[in-house]
């Protein structure tokens, strides 16, 4: 026998809040790293680290618009937006604190793409997830060849 919960509309605008929540988070999350990124190419001195570092600022910036537009479809509003994590000034210093989160932000993003009920949301976290972690491998590899 199946047993199926009752109707809680409470459970929805919950669980509801609980994504915008996430995905203002993730905006946040996605602006700080366009800042970083512009600040770490200016200071790659290897032509190749600045180009790749600058494309994966764009995948940055197409994550940022993606998460923005279901912010407002969800809330109704823009987002505060505002820098979450400041970027070191090294350069060692930005690569690592990139890895890093690029290497958790993988995990959020499944995350929330787990807990959306939308398939249009659940996609495009899967996808910026798998894009995290392509983001992570260049900056280990960065990291490793200086």
């Amino acid at each position: 026998m199946w047993y199926v919960q009752p109707y809680d509309p409470a459970f929805y605008v919950r669980q509801n809040n609980k994504l915008t929540k996430d995905i203002e988070k993730a905006i946040n999350g996605e602006h700080s790293a366009i800042v970083c990124y512009q600040k770490l190419a200016q200071m790659a001195e290897d032509p190749f680290a600045k180009k790749q570092i600058l494309e994966i600022r764009q995948d940055k910036i197409r994550h940022f618009n993606t998460f923005l537009r279901f912010y407002m479809s969800l809330a109704g509003r823009k987002p505060d937006i505002k820098i979450t994590d400041p970027c070191p000034d090294q350069y060692r210093a930005g690569l690592e604190f990139a890895l890093k989160d690029e290497q958790e932000t993988v995990d959020f993003y499944l995350d929330i793409a787990d807990d959306a009920k939308d398939k249009s949301i659940q996609q495009a976290f899967k996808r910026a997830a798998a894009d995290e972690q392509n983001h992570a491998v260049w900056f280990l590899y960065f990291l490793t060849k200086r």
